[in-house]
């Protein structure tokens, strides 16, 4: 096939993919999309099981070749409701740009996988091993086990994520976790008891004030971004507030600073006689710190990019995805593979199909060793 009809197959399937609206914790969408995975992977000569968890079905692709195998990592879901289609990101092919939920972030990713596959199949390449999760748009709850999993054994990991804007690989990144600040007060009457209660919103309040103050720390080793993203309490103006809660996402560039902040959030005391704290937390991508074995993994890449026309440069990134956790497992990693284009989680979703043949082409050199 020339260029034009290989571009064409592969938008032909991501139209399938998209199609099916996969947004997180949609058991069934998951489902449909990995059988539709794990057809085409068993069509390229891989080994496939699918591993069901209670967000959904993942898929694992074994293709045998020399030595460890690289670990390619991607995701299914997405964070498009069903109904999108119809409304706010329709599908569209104008030939250079595809616009759809999910095309970018990252259905696309997971064609420039299997596409390599299919060009290498009957070569001598590496070896490589697939896996898709189900959940990594909310922070991959049910498959952080699995990923620990296929990473064991592996010579490196890529992630498919969707690259930095000008194509740029990411190697390194910050960590994300979020946690849920609970407080637990005592309810009375505003204003015919308003000592015999315990204000849960008054309390929250302070701790959030004191939680500003940790991560605004001079001593710290790196900046903390902190975002208070949601906060719940109360019912009516004369009764003192029983029940407080914030959600609150924080961004990690090192692990000291990450495990020193993480540490004093879970040490809070409360302020008031009578009231109680409780931290959870909800999620967790540990900060990923670019390695001299990532930089190496990202040296070869480039290596191979040069062999074949192309120039792959790669640097760190604030967003967080599962390639956090095999960085910092010490797996030599990069992410960002996917092709270039832009709106990830916003309307103008899209890629460009001319960088979604030149992923292909740079994945297949790298696998093929030249």
């Amino acid at each position: 096939m020339n260029d034009t009809e290989q571009a064409k197959a592969l938008v032909e399937r991501l139209a399938q993919l998209t199609l099916i609206e996969s947004p997180s914790l949609d058991v069934a969408a998951s489902d449909k999309v990995v059988d539709l995975l794990a057809h085409w992977w068993r069509a390229a000569g891989a080994q496939v099981r699918t591993v069901p968890t209670s967000a959904g079905m993942n898929l694992v692709a074994d293709i045998a070749g020399d030595g460890d195998p690289i670990l390619l990592v991607g995701h299914s879901d997405t964070v498009w409701p069903v109904g999108t289609l119809r409304s706010d990101v329709p599908w569209v092919d104008d030939g250079e740009v595809v616009r759809g939920p999910g095309v970018y972030d990252m259905k696309s990713g997971l064609l420039v996988m299997l596409a390599a596959a299919e060009r290498l199949r009957g070569r001598s390449h590496r070896a490589f091993r697939v896996v898709v999760v189900c959940d990594e748009e909310i922070g991959s709850p049910t498959t952080s086990g699995l990923l620990r999993e296929c990473a064991a054994g592996v010579r490196a990991a890529i992630g498919f994520e969707s690259p930095h804007p000008d194509g740029a690989l990411k190697v390194g990144r910050r960590g994300s976790t979020r946690v849920r600040l609970a407080v637990t007060g005592r309810a009375s009457h505003a204003a015919l008891d308003p000592e015999g209660g315990v204000s849960a919103i008054d309390e929250l309040v302070d701790q959030l004030r004191m939680l500003r103050t940790v991560v605004a720390d001079p001593n710290l080793v790196s900046e903390v971004l902190c975002n208070v993203g949601t906060i719940r309490g109360g019912g009516r103006a004369n009764v003192v507030p029983a029940d407080a809660e914030a959600e609150i996402g924080l961004r990690f560039v090192d692990p000291a600073t990450e495990a020193q902040v993480l540490s004093a959030i879970r040490s809070l005391q409360p302020i008031r006689n009578g009231a109680r704290l409780q931290v959870d937390l909800l999620s967790h991508r540990p900060a990923w710190r670019a390695s001299d074995a990532d930089e190496e993994l990202l040296y070869a890449l480039s290596a191979a990019a040069t062999g074949i026309g192309q120039h792959i440069e790669g640097r760190p990134a604030a967003g967080a995805g599962d390639t956090n956790l095999l960085g910092s497992l010490g797996v030599p990693t990069v992410d960002g593979f996917g092709p270039r284009g832009g709106g990830a989680h916003a309307v103008d979703e899209h890629i460009l199909t001319s960088s979604l043949l030149e992923r292909v082409a740079l994945l297949e050199a790298f696998l093929s060793g030249k």
